[in-house]
């Protein structure tokens, strides 16, 4: 089946849509957040990306993490839904972008060192993170570190 957005994306164009995305907060047994160096930009985020037609949040975010970093997690539970934010891509399109941010738990597999989506993983104390790629998830972040939790915004 031919990539949803791109389908989309044919019809209207670079108009302004709403993408829906979902990922994961990891926090290993030292209290280390985890967090990827992104390919597509270089700088730091959290795990996660766009829900694809007919799936639920939860199986996005547990795909992603998958995909991204090569860990199998379980939702344990939601943190924040984080939905007034506007992005627009190098390629022009333009979108409203809701996260669905969740707790998870490490349940196996194994962490990867790179990949097309990942240039570097790496766990960070919550006194030491790096800034953020974008403003969404520097507001989770600073969510996380204020101790917030059950956050929609």
């Amino acid at each position: 089946m031919e990539d949803y957005i791109r389908i989309l994306r044919k019809k209207i164009g670079h108009e302004r849509v709403i993408l829906n995305y979902a990922g994961c907060i990891i926090i290993d047994k030292q209290n280390k957040l985890l967090l990827q160096k992104r390919s597509d930009c270089g700088e730091w985020g959290f795990l996660g990306g766009l829900v694809e037609l007919g799936e639920s949040v939860e199986e996005t975010a547990i795909r992603e993490i998958k995909e991204e970093c090569g860990l199998d997690v379980e939702i344990t539970s939601l943190y924040g839904v984080y939905s007034k934010y506007f992005a627009e891509y190098s390629n022009g399109d333009k979108a409203q972008t809701i996260v669905h941010i969740f707790k998870a738990k490490v349940i196996g597999g194994k962490l990867i060192e790179r990949n097309d989506e990942t240039l570097e993983l790496q766990y960070f104390d919550l006194k030491d993170v790096p800034p953020m790629f974008c403003k969404q998830h520097q507001d989770v972040m600073n969510d996380i570190i204020a101790g917030k939790e059950y956050v929609y915004r």
